[in-house]
């Protein structure tokens, strides 16, 4: 089987690092240990972007030096000197030694910069075969007829295999909408079973769009006011405005997404530039240039309201201001030229790369030409991966409660970018645009056509037309325990209760809150209305969690202070059902401070008496206890105290003996070894609705959406499991 794969192509800008990027994707999930690999780098190989986002991106153990070969002086030192031999020898010393520590190599051929480009197409064949890797060529159809792009493919494969390369895979990067089908019809029409296939990947425009960081740098701009190492410098710039116009002229022209240049005595253009960014719905800039290394007075320093302090009340909405000394004509020219970079500071680009690849790549055909095993074990990365493929695979509508809040604004533009599902997002809409705006977001839409990237709504609760249906369907569940038409409608203009009457509608499949709403804002309205499914008694919780080579059940940590013995046993049986619907074989471990028969006192009557109705209730189930928490998870102590369980020292799934011990526990888990804990996710509830923590990071709402919406594709959508009679009692 193939143990590497090298990326070759026959120019620059053919979007090499984002194919390494989507093959490193399905390597690291495929193979237990991936090496990443680049013969010819700038400079100093810590100082490779690729290197860098790789080691960053899979936690690498190798160090930047060893995944190096040279850099470009050194071979273009050796190629001067006719010592082409010594380059390759040099290079294939490097990468046996990196390649004896993995299972796959990824390889990242050269930049075609610094090197004759036809010296160089053969450096990276004669590289490939010297290598002892498969090639995964990639090629560019930006700019090029259908005649240019097919006769460039074909001689550039031609060539590989004629130093003696096998072409495993072909890729044609940036193709525009109108070129698909007829590239896919040339490269398909006639071709043997099992050919080397040709993949299509279209124009993503925002990849070639630098970051306001990458201008930055570029132009050797300093940042006005200092220091600004937040988000606001990773906004991508979509277009260059040069303002020599008078304000109201030039803001006609002002497009979303702009970095407007301009002398620094334009004081007019820099305080329209900064009140277009702060009102809502007004085409915002990404930043402003200010040239001829002129400052504002400070007056107008003060008026535009900019701030690099991160604790500073104006840091979010200060509108980021460069300043160079040189003139507008040369700031202009220099900044059109700077190379959009996917790097570790570009985390919407990443997004958007991987998302294209994974919706354009066949991966299965991918992974069984490079013959990549299955993984049987459940690798975080490779779980998170599986959450996100889940729920794209049947796409749901999830509805977001807090929607201006930044967290879940950049959880909602990865989510779009991945094409994972449609969401909902309540409250105002202008404000929400308005934060969306300076964030740098700016594809929130409220008529997003069916079928295109994920469709995002935007509803205010207080005018929206389904405010009056959905009090009054709460207020026919409700009057019987007291409530009121008018307190009906009160509650319906509360986000967490709109929002899980559209759940309870069926208007969307799930719902998560809680980044800024308390657990009991969020999961009270599901308590009154959604209530639980057919069999199920209790509402309980579980957290995932995420560590180094395994991902684990931990419930119930959220819901029930202390649960008898028959809530218990719900609490495994739903836990269970929880862990195999995300691909987690459940054994079910009912721990304890007792293993087996060893101890005894009332908490551990209780858990034994739990583990046996549970038994009863789903006999197909492994489940044991009580247990202590190292036997449940430590073969070696399993094989002492309890050697014949088919759960001791292999459970997956903890059911703790109360909430104490529970929360407790997945913190300490948590903290102490670094593991990722997704949750609560809550279970038994006719539909989902999901909590998230106070303190949750943008991957946490994008992890918990996926798992709600991998939970509503499981939920009956039949309207009769909700009517009235069932959720009033």
């Amino acid at each position: 089987m193939p143990e590497s794969l090298y990326l070759a192509t026959n120019d620059n800008a053919t979007g090499k690092r984002m194919v390494a990027l989507g093959v490193m994707e399905l390597a690291v999930r495929r193979f237990n240990r991936v090496a990443f690999f680049r013969p010819v780098v700038r400079d100093r190989a810590d100082e490779d972007q690729s290197i860098q986002l790789m080691r960053s991106r899979y936690q690498l153990p190798t160090y930047p030096n060893q995944m190096a070969g040279m850099n470009r002086s050194e071979a273009r030192r050796l190629l001067a000197q006719d010592r082409y031999d010594e380059l390759i020898g040099r290079i294939q010393q490097a990468f046996k030694e990196i390649q004896q520590q993995a299972d796959f190599a990824v390889v990242e051929g050269t930049s075609y910069q610094g090197l004759a480009s036809e010296l160089e197409f053969e450096l990276n064949a004669d590289l490939a075969v010297n290598l002892g890797c498969e090639i995964l060529s990639i090629y560019s159809a930006q700019a090029q007829t259908i005649d240019e792009c097919i006769q460039s493919v074909r001689i550039g494969n031609d060539s590989l295999t004629d130093h003696g390369g096998h072409v495993l895979a072909t890729v044609i990067n940036q193709v525009q909408s109108n070129l698909m089908n007829p590239l896919r019809q040339e490269f398909e029409l006639g071709k043997p079973n099992n050919a080397s296939p040709t993949y299509l990947l279209p124009e993503e425009p925002l990849l070639r769009q630098p970051t306001l960081r990458e201008i930055q740098q570029g132009l050797g701009a300093t940042i006005l006011g200092g220091d600004c190492e937040d988000s606001r410098l990773d906004r991508e710039v979509t277009r260059l405005k040069v303002a020599a116009m008078q304000l109201p002229t030039f803001l006609e022209r002002l497009l979303a997404g702009s970095l407007v240049i301009t002398p620094g005595d334009r004081s007019d253009i820099v305080a329209g530039c900064a009140l277009a960014s702060m009102q809502a719905g007004a085409p915002a800039p990404v930043g402003m240039v200010l040239t001829g290394g002129i400052e504002p007075p400070d007056a107008l320093k003060r008026l535009v309201n900019f701030s690099s302090d991160p604790t500073s009340a104006s840091h979010d909405a200060g509108l980021p201001i460069l300043l160079t000394s040189d003139d507008t004509f040369t700031t202009a020219n220099r900044a059109s030229k700077v190379r959009a970079e996917i790097s570790t500071a570009s985390p919407r680009k990443i997004d958007s790369a991987i998302g294209l690849f994974e919706q354009n790549i066949d991966m299965d055909d991918l992974a069984n030409r490079l013959q990549a095993p299955s993984v049987a074990k459940m690798t975080p990365l490779l779980f998170e991966y599986s959450l996100i493929q889940q729920a794209r695979s049947n796409r749901m509508r999830i509805v977001l409660p807090e929607g201006n809040e930044p967290r879940i604004l950049q959880a909602v533009d990865v989510l779009r970018r991945r094409d994972v599902v449609d969401l909902v997002l309540l409250g105002n809409p202008s404000a929400i645009r308005s934060t969306a705006s300076k964030l740098g977001i700016q594809s929130l839409s409220s008529d997003a056509k069916p079928g295109s990237r994920t469709n995002i709504e935007i509803i205010d609760p207080a005018d929206s037309p389904l405010h009056e249906a959905f009090a009054t369907d709460y207020y026919n569940l409700r009057k019987n325990k007291g409530l009121t038409m008018d307190v009906a409608r009160d509650r319906m203009h509360e986000v967490s209760y709109f929002g899980t009457m559209m759940v309870r509608q069926g208007l969307a499949g799930g719902m998560v809150s809680g980044a800024i709403h308390t657990t009991a804002t969020t999961i009270r309205p599901a308590f009154e209305f959604i209530k639980t499914r057919p069999g199920v008694n209790v509402v309980s919780s579980v957290f995932l969690m995420c560590l180094k080579h395994s991902v684990l059940v931990y419930g119930d940590c959220a819901v029930i202070p202390n649960p008898t013995a028959g809530q218990l046993a719900e609490i495994g049986s739903s836990s269970a059902d929880t862990a195999a619907q995300f691909g987690i074989d459940p054994r079910v471990a009912m721990l304890s401070y007792s293993t087996g028969g060893s101890g005894d006192g009332e908490d551990v009557q209780r858990v034994r008496t739990a583990t046996e109705l549970l038994r009863s209730k789903r006999p197909e189930l492994l489940v044991e206890g009580p247990l202590q928490y190292d036997a449940a998870i430590d073969p070696a102590v399993a094989a002492t105290k309890m050697p014949t369980s088919d759960v001791a020292g292999r459970a997956t799934v903890f059911i703790f003996p109360d909430l104490n011990t529970g929360n407790n526990t997945y913190k300490a888990v948590q903290r102490s070894a670094g593991a990722v804990a997704i949750g609560p996710i809550l279970q038994g509830l006719r539909r989902p609705v999901n909590d998230l923590s106070r303190g949750c990071s943008v991957a946490d709402i994008v992890n918990t959406v996926a798992i709600t919406a991998i939970q509503a594709q499981s939920v009956s959508m039949d309207q009769d499991a909700y009517s009235a009679d069932q959720v009033t009692s």
